[in-house]
């Protein structure tokens, strides 16, 4: 009998392991429960994911799903020469965006002339990643703006233009580019100002833009800024400061745009308004030293041969005296204000000039022989640089 009893044991613990394993269904996490958390390390949402998106993320996804194909990406080269003489190409890319099926592209002036005013080689690539050289049809320095083109043999998905005109402060804007090379990304914010005065890179004032906190990079250059509706509001051209976005962007209007497409459309080309003097800006005790109104405005210096100026009767100095060790012509016209607006400064005909076309009209309130007197000047045309 007790040879057997280790036997008897032994069946007695295997039919009870099967007895708890299998009939009991015996979990060994009842025994380290109090060692382990009950449940998933993490929760779920409470509703299904086909409970939809919301509202404004439907409008989102629409919005870019319909522009998305329209937005391009724009490579400039340009080649320039080392201290030792030697040539290398030099990079830059930009956004774009298709106005016309037949590849009409808008963008911003600095992303083709490559960031240095030098004609670039020009590169679009589309969403579908294939790859057209593109021509530039006209640009307007003035206002960073360029019209491109590219020859694809088919038509292209295209970007109605919105009037910017009917923008509020508050209102949804989305803006799509190509920011550090990472095509296609979308942004979105508010038009959080109206009528900012920006100075770019170039030295060039910039009037009327549209501030928006859409993150806008380097790379969104050039890029539609749209509304609610798909309509492109806006080109984004700008960004506070030199460390990427803060929240702090600039776009060109795009019916500052619209202007310069009719003129081309019209014309075939893209003109810049000519006046044909150079000035210096008088004003206070300087003023009153050479008997002229101390409200102050622009006395003329010289006045071109053949100009708009010359054609209206302006008139330059009749002697030169030394003011303050520098050479200044007296006795010329002193431009008062140019179409009603006073002028403060150096800055307010040339920015005046760039509301202008060649061939528009232009009306000064000059002084001469200690009268003040309106010339109506019809502005010439600077030829276009490409």
């Amino acid at each position: 009998m007790k040879v057997l009893r280790p036997f008897l044991w032994a069946i007695v613990l295997v039919a009870a392991f099967l007895y708890i394993t299998s009939v009991a269904h015996w979990d060994v996490g009842r025994v380290l429960q109090p060692v382990r958390s009950v449940g998933r390390l993490w929760s779920e949402p409470a509703s299904a994911e086909t409970a939809g998106f919301s509202a404004d993320e439907q409008n989102n996804i629409g919005v870019y799903k319909n522009a998305r194909d329209a937005t391009v990406n724009i490579t400039s080269v340009v080649y320039r020469e080392d201290w030792f003489f030697r040539v290398y190409p030099a990079e830059g890319t930009g956004s774009g965006f298709i106005i016309k099926p037949t590849g009409e592209i808008l963008t911003n002036n600095h992303v083709v002339n490559g960031g240095g005013g030098e004609r670039a080689d020009l590169t679009v690539t589309l969403a579908d990643k294939k790859v057209y050289k593109a021509k530039v049809l006209g640009t307007d320095p003035r206002n960073d703006l360029a019209l491109i083109r590219i020859d694809t043999g088919r038509k292209l998905p295209s970007l109605p233009l919105g009037n910017s005109d009917a923008l509020v402060v508050g209102q949804k804007v989305l803006a799509i580019g190509n920011p550090f090379r990472f095509e296609g990304t979308l942004t979105t914010g508010v038009v959080s100002s109206l009528g900012r005065t920006i100075d770019t890179e170039e030295n060039r004032r910039l009037e009327g833009m549209i501030q928006t906190d859409a993150a806008i990079n380097p790379g969104n250059s050039g890029g539609p800024l749209l509304d609610s509706h798909g309509n492109v509001i806006g080109i984004n051209t700008a960004i506070y400061g030199q460390q990427g976005s803060i929240g702090i962007g600039f776009a060109m209007p795009i019916n500052r745009a619209k202007s310069m497409l009719e003129e081309f459309q019209q014309h075939g080309h893209i003109s810049r308004p000519s006046l044909g003097i150079r000035t210096v800006y008088v004003a206070g005790d300087l003023a009153g030293m050479l008997d002229l109104p101390s409200q102050g405005g622009l006395l003329i210096q010289t006045v071109e041969r053949g100009s708009a100026a010359e054609g209206a009767g302006l008139r330059g100095p009749s002697r030169m005296v030394i003011v303050g060790g520098f050479q200044l012509g007296i006795g010329g016209d002193l431009i008062l204000a140019a179409d009603g607006q006073n002028i403060e400064d150096n800055n307010t005909l040339p920015t005046l000039l760039n509301r202008k076309r060649g061939g528009d009209m232009l009306e000064l309130k000059i002084y001469r022989n200690t009268q003040t007197q309106k010339v109506q000047v019809k502005l010439g045309e600077a030829p276009q640089q490409l």
